[in-house]
């Protein structure tokens, strides 16, 4: 049996989700990515996978809609083939990062509906199916963490991030849920808040740059988050200590948030 510890990543192919596949084989993990990339960026995701198998560890990524089910279904039967009969998954990380960016009102296109339903799917149901899907299969059990980034706009009304911020709402809420009806079996949850970090996912927010210039002067030690204090947090997250750490938002910012 391959004693190997497991992660899965759904958002893989860049920002906090590459920097944890990247931090983690390092540490010897295997990896399982899930993302959603166009023909065009298959370059970058091949040169990241090679990167991990570097290391000498298992890594697959499958790409498709991660909260599509019949999608979720075939990239569980993957996972299982990756892990090998008697494999276990260890973590996941959700960091899915694909919704609407409209206003709720404006004299020009806002927010429908399907944009809603969408982003909400995308960004916090869907941990709700993974997670169960990798419970009910046997996948994840007693030890397992299980992350998701959230961000401060959960908390903040941002131009356009109307959708986006309904959706973080909802998967920290879902991290509270999951975190105590999973407690019985061994499972921790918690959702992940970074600091502002020069994500893609932040660069299609409108007034990003403003965004990204106040919380670098707030941040006391001079610089923005990057997705590899994140990575390197959750490496830390992943130990045996924490396993009474559960159902909660850890802000991972450097003191961006308390600096005022």
């Amino acid at each position: 049996m391959d004693a190997r510890r497991h992660l899965v990543v759904l958002g893989a192919s860049s920002g906090f989700g590459a920097a944890t596949a990247r931090a983690f084989a390092r540490e010897g993990w295997g990896v399982f990515g899930v993302h959603l990339d166009r023909r065009q960026a298959q370059p970058g995701v091949d040169a990241l996978l090679a990167e991990l198998r570097a290391e000498g560890v298992p890594a697959t990524f499958v790409n498709g809609n991660a909260a599509d089910d019949d999608f979720r279904a075939g990239a569980v039967a993957a996972l299982r083939d990756h892990l090998g009969p008697e494999g276990r998954v260890d973590a996941m990380l959700h960091s899915l990062a694909f919704g609407t960016l409209r206003p709720l009102f404006a004299d020009g296109p806002t927010i429908e509906r399907r944009h809603l339903d969408m982003t909400l799917d995308v960004m916090a149901n869907s941990l709700v199916y993974w997670a169960q899907d990798l419970v009910r299969s046997g996948l994840l059990g007693r030890g397992g963490r299980i992350w998701a980034m959230t961000s401060a706009g959960s908390s903040a009304a941002w131009s356009s991030y109307g959708a986006v911020s309904a959706a973080k709402c909802a998967l920290e809420a879902h991290i509270r849920q999951i975190a105590v009806e999973l407690a019985p079996h061994g499972i921790t949850a918690n959702a992940i808040l970074a600091g502002v970090t020069m994500t893609a996912a932040l660069e299609k927010i409108p007034g990003s740059a403003r965004i990204a210039e106040l919380a670098l002067a707030r941040n006391p030690h001079g610089r923005l988050t990057q997705p590899e204090d994140v990575a390197n947090c959750l490496l830390a997250l992943a130990g045996p200590g924490t396993a009474w750490l559960t159902g909660n938002v850890l802000r991972v910012d450097g003191g961006e948030t308390i600096a005022g």
